[in-house]
C-alpha cells in the first residue's frame, strides 16, 4: 500500500490493520514519534492526518491511505517550525519523550487558533501527557509560537508588498527604456 509521509510517497507491505506508528518507526526508519502507551491516552505518538492531530498507535496505516502524513521530522522540513523554535527558546524538554507529540498537538491548536489562551492550549494539550510536568513551559512555548507565527505572516506580507512594488519599478523601467 502506498502512503504519503511528509510529502513524500512510499511503498509499504504491512498488514492492513497495522498501526501507524508502527509502520513509521520500524518500516520507515522514522523514530521522532515516540511509543508512549499504545492506548492513545498519553499523547507521545501524535501525527497530523491532513493537519489535524491524531495518536499514530491507535490509527492504522490502511487509515491514512490518500491522505497526508505529517510526522515530527516533516513538522519543520524547511527549517525550525514556528513551534520547534519556541520550544527551544522556552527551553521546554527536560527529559524529551512527550515534546514531539507536545510540539505536533501545538502546531495542530495553532493552525485553527493562531492566537490561543491559556484554556484553549490546556484543552488541547490536556491528552498529552509530561512525565516531567513541563507545562508551564510548554503554555509559554505555544505562545511564544503564536507570536513567532504572527510576526512571521507580517514579514511574508511586507515582503510581498515590497516584491509587488520593485515589479511595478522594473515595469515602468523597463517601459521607459523601450
Amino acid at each position: 500500500m502506498k502512503i504519503d509521509v511528509n510529502g513524500q510517497v512510499r511503498e509499504v507491505d504491512v498488514p492492513a490493520d497495522m498501526p501507524l506508528l508502527w509502520v513509521l518507526r520500524d518500516v520507515l526508519g522514522m523514530t521522532g514519534t515516540k511509543y508512549g502507551c499504545g492506548i492513545a491516552q498519553c499523547g507521545a505518538c501524535t501525527v497530523h492526518v491532513d493537519g489535524e492531530a491524531v495518536r499514530s498507535c491507535a490509527t492504522g496505516v490502511s487509515e491514512v491511505q490518500g491522505k497526508k502524513v505529517t510526522t515530527i521530522e516533516g513538522l519543520g522540513a524547511s527549517g525550525l517550525h514556528p513551534v520547534q523554535r519556541a520550544w527551544i527558546e522556552a527551553d521546554v524538554v527536560q527529559c524529551g519523550w512527550c515534546q514531539p507529540g507536545q510540539i505536533m498537538a501545538a502546531a495542530a491548536l495553532l493552525k485553527t487558533k493562531p492566537k490561543p489562551s491559556d484554556g484553549d492550549i490546556d484543552e488541547a494539550l490536556s491528552g498529552n501527557i509530561c512525565r516531567c510536568g513541563t507545562y508551564q513551559r510548554i503554555r509559554a512555548a505555544v505562545h511564544r509560537a503564536s507570536d513567532l507565527t504572527a510576526a512571521g505572516e507580517r514579514r511574508a506580507e511586507a515582503g510581498a508588498e515590497r516584491s509587488e512594488g520593485l515589479v511595478s519599478e522594473m515595469s515602468a523601467a523597463a517601459g521607459a527604456k523601450s
